[in-house]
């Protein structure tokens, strides 16, 4: 894959994470796993590695700045975030990667099912 797909690829999922609030699992991660060919921990490590500056830092500012961000929340949250998400990455090295992607799957269709059935 060349450079203009990665950018392409960067480029959709800012576009989703932005509007949608979803971007590194929902659309990173499959494109990384099913169009890339990466195994779904390099997914999953490469996805995390990708937000961390531009969806942290800009996107949050934006959404900041329109009003709607309750920082007392996100900064509480975002302790949380750091901790879990060390634990977490290190628990993940020891699961075998096709249960991981069938882990991944579920979550994602769980996700699926509870947002078309609320109302």
């Amino acid at each position: 894959m060349s450079t203009i797909s990665y950018i392409l690829l960067g480029l959709i999922t800012g576009l989703c994470s932005g509007f949608l609030g979803l971007g590194g699992g929902f659309v990173l991660v499959p494109a990384l796993v099913f169009l890339f060919g990466l195994t779904q921990h390099q997914a999953q490590g490469t996805s995390l590695a990708v937000m961390v500056p531009p969806i942290t830092l800009l996107a949050a500012l934006r959404y900041y700045m329109g009003g709607n961000v309750k920082v007392d929340m996100a900064i509480f949250i975002a302790l949380g975030f750091a901790i879990g998400g060390l634990i977490g990455a290190d628990i993940v090295q020891r699961v075998p990667g096709p249960l991981l992607k069938k882990i991944f799957g579920v979550v994602l269709l769980f996700v699926a099912v509870k947002m078309i059935t609320s109302k």
